[in-house]
């Protein structure tokens, strides 16, 4: 079944991890064996060869460079203007695999509509270029607004105000307080290229305040359940009710901490956790039984975003695996069209309509 994993940070592992990601998983695991200068090497689950193994023709891969806050001691760049040059590195790599055949941008729903072709022929998948809708989380880099409009001329179609910590824009993940002046600045400008917000890693006040002014598409790109697990990265019931009334969709995160209750950080390993893929599915299943429905859930993965197999459900070696959701799902008493809406086709239909006002 084709797959969207709407939340990967490709760029990320390639540029400032090093990683060579038209190689194997397997291959960047034993290049990175002994070494120590992030808690993930040697760990990794994702690779082009296993995007094209998993039958992920479709992601959203991202752009990302916070702005350093002193005294929060979240590690970022100096200045808006050395976040921006790191979002340009990052691009260029995109580009790279572009010019290499292994990538290919998507821009609008042409763009789509080719692509979803190439991939739903009968040619081997290693032959096909995966397809990316670029987006930036955390919008520290973004200067002023003229960088938006030049991000969204090449390509940026998608933006989260906020990452960890306090921000330029907005406060995000174990901060509080509303959008400043900017953050709605930025609202409003994002709205008139009818870009879509992320509202993932929103602090809650920043979230409420947006999904209040925001009037284009949203979408939390990877996000778990509040009531499941209790923290403020996580969505509160009435978050989800608000994103289903909004007719967002939710992809469901596979960091073990966000899945699974009372997980210790360099301490906790998956398996005696007992974190799975069937704890992703029961996030996933709160938000349906909220939603009445199946339309406002699919997969946002964030793996390999600064964690590998040491930190995801034990019973995934690479993003590949994430197959075994449409069986998992099954058993459960989801419906063949419920997996396809979950696995693809919720993504896919709000980056139709959404293009649809400019096609």
């Amino acid at each position: 079944m084709l797959m969207v994993d709407a939340h990967l940070d490709l760029a990320m592992n390639a540029v400032e991890w090093n990683r060579d990601l038209q190689k194997t998983v397997a291959e960047i695991r034993l290049l990175e064996k002994g070494m120590k200068d992030k808690p993930d090497r040697g760990n990794g689950t994702v690779a082009l060869p296993e995007l094209r193994q998993g039958n992920i023709g479709l992601v959203v891969a991202t752009q990302i460079a916070r702005v350093e806050t002193p005294g929060t001691g979240i590690q970022g760049w100096a200045s808006p203007q050395a976040a921006w040059a790191q979002t340009q590195l990052q691009l260029q790599w995109y580009k790279s695999m572009e010019a290499a055949g292994e990538m290919v941008q998507i821009k609008n729903n042409q763009d789509l509509a080719a692509h979803l072709l190439l991939w739903n022929n009968e040619l081997p998948n290693q032959n096909k270029p995966v397809g990316y809708v670029l987006s930036l989380e955390g919008a520290d880099s973004i200067v002023n607004l003229d960088y938006l409009h030049t991000a969204y001329e090449y390509g940026l179609r998608a933006l989260g105000p906020a990452h960890y910590g306090p921000g330029r824009f907005a406060n995000g993940t174990n901060a509080s307080g509303k959008l400043n002046a900017q953050g709605k600045a930025l609202l409003k400008e994002m709205g008139a290229l009818n870009m879509i917000l992320d509202a993932t890693h929103l602090c809650d006040d920043a979230f409420w305040e947006a999904i209040e002014i925001y009037q284009g598409t949203i979408w939390a790109s990877h996000h778990n359940c509040r009531s499941l697990v209790n923290h403020n990265r996580q969505l509160s019931d009435e978050m989800i009710k608000v994103l289903i009334q909004k007719n967002a969709v939710i992809g469901a995160a596979l960091d073990a901490w966000m899945m699974v209750p009372d997980w210790e950080r360099g301490v906790s390993i998956p398996l005696s956790k007992n974190c799975n893929l069937e704890k992703m599915i029961d996030h996933m299943d709160h938000i349906c039984q909220i939603a009445g429905n199946t339309n406002h859930i699919g997969i946002g993965s964030d793996l390999d975003g600064a964690f590998g197999k040491e930190q995801c459900p034990y019973d995934i070696n690479s993003v590949a695996d994430l197959q075994i959701v449409p069986n998992l799902l099954m058993k459960r008493g989801y419906t063949a069209d419920d997996c396809e809406k979950i696995m693809h086709g919720n993504w896919l239909c709000l980056l139709k309509n959404t293009w649809n006002t400019i096609d």
